[in-house]
């Protein structure tokens, strides 16, 4: 009896454990597939800023990467409270920037950002992210700029190139090619496995434009004193440089993944950088408080049209081009700017330029990088919308 009774003990102990453990598993499968969901089911691009009371994940002392332009807190910036803000989408968490994991899933790989000073802005953001956690070393004798992760073989690249498009290097008077990439970025386009690329803000500068080494007008033509050329609108300009980039981009055989980074609004108020406009907000906006400018809704409606075009193209062909849209976050971002204070410890009481275009580091760009972790490392699973 003795035994019967300890073998049914061990019987229904074993029963127990097993019900246990195929619980254990359905809970696991569970949420997984909740996980899984959620992330079908997230916009990362439609939400709103709430504190974040860790703060930064790096400091100007801690990143030697930050440009004097943009070192807002060395350059004498009074407040921090624009450092205490994480960008929250509605529906879903965005997990913030993991320089270990991003690195360990980027080894023997390669990114290069296209395009501005913006881009470039955003480059040096994800390079303090990424200091963090390894060495990295520069590449000075290579012709663009070049960072180099030994630890995992991995690189960054950066491409000055702000209208995309073949330009002479003057700062004044420029004179572009609409039909005619540069080179600087299309001769490097097969070295990289991912690729961040955007545009715009130089559009709206003067300058003389060509199409089969002919002018066929300019962009405030009566400052580059040519009255008489036609008057080119930065919209038609703009349109006309994605769609070429975009072509390129469909019809190369190399197929990286590429991140269309959209258009970046500015904040300046009461006028603009050269009339006395100015940025000194020290919060962000609330959803319906701001909504940009025509301008901003006139060349993200270019850009959003040229993309939807070539992801139509790109889904035939197997390029994978995703749409980076961080339009909207960073407009409700006024507060992110340097102002007076991309200079060091500007006189506030003498007139000043205000930057309200670019972006203090750290602060509103790391919201960028975080996007750009989890799209890339969940490629497929997420939702963007435009």
């Amino acid at each position: 009896m003795d035994l019967c009774y300890v073998v049914f003990v061990a019987f229904v102990l074993r029963l127990h454990l097993c019900v246990e453990a195929f619980a254990a598993r359905d809970v696991e499968l569970v949420t997984a597939t909740v996980g899984q969901l959620q992330r079908e089911q997230c916009d990362l691009f439609k939400g709103e800023w709430i504190v974040n009371p860790v703060g930064p994940a790096y400091t100007n002392e801690s990143c030697e990467f930050i440009e004097p332009a943009r070192d807002c807190i060395t350059n004498g910036r009074p407040d921090t409270k624009y450092l205490y803000w994480k960008w929250k989408p509605y529906g879903c968490e965005l997990p913030l920037f993991n320089a270990k994991k991003f690195l360990n899933s980027m080894q023997n790989k390669s990114w290069v950002f296209i395009g501005d000073s913006i881009i470039r802005n955003q480059l040096l953001s994800l390079l303090c992210l990424l200091s963090k956690a390894a060495e990295v070393v520069r590449d000075e004798t290579f012709k663009s700029s070049i960072w180099h992760f030994p630890s995992h073989n991995f690189t960054l690249g950066a491409v000055w190139t702000p209208f995309l498009l073949k330009a002479s290097d003057e700062a004044y008077n420029i004179t572009v090619h609409l039909d005619i990439l540069a080179s600087r970025w299309t001769s490097q386009y097969n070295d990289y496995d991912y690729v961040v690329i955007s545009s715009g803000h130089w559009f709206f500068k003067t300058a003389v434009f060509f199409e089969n080494d002919t002018i066929i007008g300019c962009h405030h033509c009566s400052r580059a004193n040519l009255p008489n050329l036609p008057e080119l609108g930065s919209d038609f300009l703009y349109r006309k440089a994605l769609q070429l980039a975009f072509r390129f981009i469909l019809s190369s055989d190399h197929k990286p993944l590429v991140l269309f980074r959209t258009w970046t609004p500015d904040h300046f108020e009461f006028g603009r950088r050269s009339s006395g406009g100015v940025c000194n907000r020290t919060k962000p906006y609330k959803e319906g408080e701001f909504s940009g400018d025509d301008w901003d809704h006139l060349m993200r409606g270019v850009e959003i049209e040229e993309f939807e075009k070539a992801v139509a193209v790109g889904t035939q062909n197997g390029t994978r081009i995703r749409l980076l849209d961080t339009y909207h976050l960073s407009l409700l971002r006024p507060d992110g700017h340097p102002g007076p204070y991309y200079r060091f410890h500007p006189d506030l009481r003498t007139r000043t330029y205000n930057d309200c275009l670019h972006w203090c580091l750290p602060g509103t760009l790391e919201a960028w990088n975080d996007i750009v972790m989890e799209m890339v490392l969940n490629e497929g699973d997420l939702m963007y919308s435009s």
